[in-house]
């Protein structure tokens, strides 16, 4: 179990607020207002909380060396996508993000529910050493260590839920 006082309760804690503030933000938005988007170059909500969990789904899968949520669970069927291990958002282009078509909050937040579950059993059991370990990502062929890569993921995950929050607020009425 992860210290009272390391660095693993820490990183649960904002793992933790990012899986409350997504269900704060996407809970209950209908699938028209998932998928819409500002202006053409922009990403709807239903992309940014799909990519925050495919982001989390792949990083913790590797740091556990365990199989990816998105493949061994069946999340890439519920999302009409490619059981593709490499499908984060990470590198699509703005006619990529486009394309996506959300299947709906609650799917959406289960799916999230299920990677975040990696997160707890992850930091539950991290040992106060890990931080500095080198893990190689099969998916991308880098390697960075497990500090890099959960900063990383952090950062990434909240100004998403940045984005998501600014989404909301520019709907025109009626949209939510």
């Amino acid at each position: 179990m992860a210290r009272e006082d390391g660095w693993q309760r820490l990183a649960l804690g904002l793992f933790r607020r990012v899986r409350s503030e997504l269900i704060k933000s996407v809970d209950g938005v209908g699938e028209a207002a998932l998928d819409w988007r500002p202006s053409p170059g922009s990403n709807g909500i239903g992309w940014l909380a799909w990519h925050v969990a495919r982001g989390q789904d792949r990083n913790l899968s590797e740091l556990m060396g365990a199989p990816q949520r998105w493949l061994s669970d069946g999340w890439a069927d519920r999302f009409g996508r490619p059981a593709d291990p490499s499908d984060t958002g990470f590198g699509h282009s703005a006619a990529q993000a486009a394309a996506f078509r959300s299947p709906g909050s609650q799917v959406l937040l289960a799916y999230h529910g299920a990677v975040h579950d990696l997160a707890e059993r992850y930091l539950r059991a991290a040992p106060d050493d890990d931080l500095g370990r080198i893990v190689v990502s099969p998916t991308l062929g880098n390697e960075h260590t497990v500090e890099e890569r959960l900063r990383g993921l952090l950062t990434d995950s909240l100004a998403h839920l940045g984005q998501i929050a600014m989404l909301r607020g520019l709907m025109p009425d009626g949209t939510h």
